[in-house]
């Protein structure tokens, strides 16, 4: 299943049966071209040194607008000709480059994911959010929240909620600390909000999970 947006390209492959699951809109325009792949002395060099990916998006949508223009025009000739084997090996090319862009974004969008990863587990403590961590990291904070919900599959929000909730779960067994203290050491300023996120995370009270712990910890000895 794919869904291609503005500006991205999609290869599909050859001898397959594809049909589209919804109504165009009527105002949709696109460019679609039909080819073959044929080595000769001339392309086999260059073909063969492309990673082309099946779908991406196109660092200049104008200029490969442009290409595909330039392919119907000569194609109106009738006839095969070396300007369009070599227009249309510029298209690769740029479908191409486009996704080498994208492989080095994904790159450092996973180095940052991580770096997020080891503030959370560090600084849960503190008044942590996603502008926050933004802020610490130097990036903007939707990419942010993108990249890390790309690698971990979480949002930053239920990341930092899930950090503080397993540190409150080992204080609760120290009988010295209130309820409130231990709201205040994981991060929460308001025990009410610590108490719900708590139980959504766990499916206990912060007080039922004490008695719990203790129960088994008792039974256990």
């Amino acid at each position: 299943m794919f869904q291609v947006n503005a500006g991205e390209s999609l290869i599909l492959w050859p001898q397959r049966h594809h049909i589209g699951v919804e109504d165009f809109p009527a105002d949709l325009k696109f460019y679609w071209l039909h080819f073959d792949v044929i080595a000769s002395p001339a392309t086999e060099k260059n073909l063969t040194s492309l990673a082309v990916p099946q779908h991406v998006r196109i660092g200049d949508p104008q200029y490969m607008i442009s290409l595909f223009r330039q392919f119907l025009s000569e194609q109106e000739r009738l006839q095969r000709s070396a300007a369009l084997e070599f227009i249309l090996l510029l298209i690769l090319q740029h479908i191409a480059l486009a996704g080498d862009c994208q492989e080095r974004a994904d790159d450092a969008g996973t180095a940052l994911a991580w770096k997020a990863q080891q503030l959370i587990r560090t600084q849960f403590h503190r008044p942590l959010s996603t502008s926050v961590l933004a802020r610490e990291l130097h990036c903007n904070a939707d990419y942010l929240g993108r990249v890390y919900r790309r690698v971990f599959r979480l949002t930053l929000t239920e990341a930092i909620h899930r950090q503080r909730i397993r540190a409150a779960e080992k204080m609760l067994v120290n009988e010295a600390r209130s309820l409130k203290e231990v709201a205040g050491l994981c991060g929460f300023s308001d025990v009410g909000y610590f108490r719900q996120i708590f139980r959504k995370h766990t499916g206990l009270t912060p007080a039922a999970w004490k008695r719990r712990y203790c129960k088994e910890h008792i039974n256990s000895a």
